[in-house]
């Protein structure tokens, strides 16, 4: 029997970046991007929830601070898939029979 896990429990990358690394060190968007080199748009819409983690931004946060890519990555893909799971049932695709050509 496969568990099923409530999607609330995966959390964005970026949301979680926000809450447990930027604001408790009281660190703005703007001078956090001026310092990574990225806009500051596109730091905000991460921390919004509103784009997805990128490899090269987690590498970015892993040399800042410490924190694996790796994990970072996992966690986005984690929410990625909770939110597609929470509407798979409007994707309408069958299993696909296949036979092994001879």
């Amino acid at each position: 029997m496969a568990i099923k896990l409530h999607p609330s429990i995966h959390v964005h990358a970026g949301e979680w970046l926000k809450s447990e690394i930027v604001q408790p060190y009281g660190l703005t968007v703007k001078a956090l991007a001026e310092h990574f080199g990225v806009s500051r748009q596109a730091l905000s819409t991460l921390f919004n929830g509103h784009s997805a983690l990128t490899a090269e931004m987690a590498i970015r946060f892993e040399k800042a601070f410490g924190v694996k890519a790796d994990t970072l990555m996992r966690m986005q893909t984690a929410f990625d898939l909770a939110q597609a799971r929470a509407h798979e049932g409007d994707i309408a695709v069958g299993k696909l029979e296949l036979t092994r050509a001879a």
